[in-house]
């Protein structure tokens, strides 16, 4: 379920942002030795009510109007050249990170707030499989459970290692021409288009060379990342032959991989608190840049690819 799962969870992502923003525009980067007992007992309170609220609205907007079944498992590991797998990976990452730094702003050791915060993510994302077990046409889906895994394991492991991210799990998106032949699958608009369209979405691996090689002449805040996407997409295992009774035109379903520069704007100095902030939020996405495209085993030059 990754296209209904990413709206679903918007307004939880919306809400751990607005927290840790407050917390970073309030403290500076040094943390007590010891958790703020009041400030901790506050942050949980307020995940556990958002994530109830936002488990709520899943249920009111998506789930309510189809009927039930016993709970069933659903082998979708195939779907979409696996695209949706690389989105519950990045989710589950990019909320790893998102709930560590609040865990943080209350005090905890980094240790602490990266198994806190690692285990915040994985279970909201992956508490969406039990939905989709008891609902007719979906089920439980191991293989978007080992993607979630994947990108806590990512996260939380490199926390722990190193303190820091050196590899970060990065989103792009561009618009494609297939919605139009199927808008009720891959989207109507932008926003749509943006969460169910797998053609114009792209994941990046970005590595900051500076941590990795050390060398001297190297900005701080120069990443290459690696991107993953696929075109031809019209439907989850195969592409149909039909649409509501219209003949539907035939596309290679094709894997495309990216070499491409990007950055670490967290690597980017600034004493400014706000500054940070949007910082940390524009890391959350691969901003358009010169890339090498590997398709078909053909390599081509894109002056300027997102």
């Amino acid at each position: 379920m990754g296209n209904q799962f990413k709206s679903a969870l918007l307004g939880f992502f919306i809400c751990v942002i607005l927290v840790r923003t407050d917390g970073m525009a309030q403290q500076e980067s040094r943390y007590p030795d010891s958790p703020d007992k009041s400030k901790l007992r506050y942050v949980t309170l307020g995940m556990a009510a958002t994530y109830g609220i936002t488990m709520t609205g899943l249920y009111q907007l998506w789930y309510k109007n189809y009927p039930m079944t016993t709970f069933r498992f659903f082998n979708d590991s195939k779907d979409w050249l696996q695209m949706d797998k690389a989105g519950h990976a990045y989710s589950t990452y990019l909320l790893g990170d998102l709930t560590y730094g609040v865990f943080r702003n209350t005090g905890l050791s980094n240790k602490k707030a990266a198994i806190y915060g690692a285990l915040t993510g994985w279970i909201a994302v992956t508490s969406v499989e039990f939905f989709d077990a008891h609902y007719e046409g979906w089920g439980f889906s191991w293989a978007d459970v080992g993607a979630n895994t994947l990108g806590t394991a990512l996260f939380t492991g490199q926390q722990l290692a190193w303190s820091e991210q050196r590899l970060l799990l990065k989103y792009s998106f561009r618009t494609t021409t297939y919605p139009q032949y199927r808008p009720s699958t891959l989207g109507s608009n932008f926003i749509e288009e943006s969460v169910k369209d797998y053609n114009g979405q792209s994941y990046w691996l970005s590595a900051n060379l500076k941590s990795f090689a050390r060398w001297e002449f190297l900005p701080d805040w120069l990443n290459l990342a690696v991107g993953y996407s696929a075109a031809g997409l019209l439907g989850g295992s195969e592409n149909p032959e039909f649409d509501k009774g219209a003949r539907l035109p035939h596309f290679e379903r094709e894997r495309q991989f990216y070499l491409s520069p990007d950055i670490d704007f967290t690597k980017i100095p600034t004493k400014h608190k706000g500054i940070r902030v949007l910082f940390k939020v524009l890391n959350a996405f691969k901003l358009p840049a010169p890339a090498l495209r590997l398709q078909d085993g053909n390599v081509r030059f894109l002056g300027i690819y997102h």
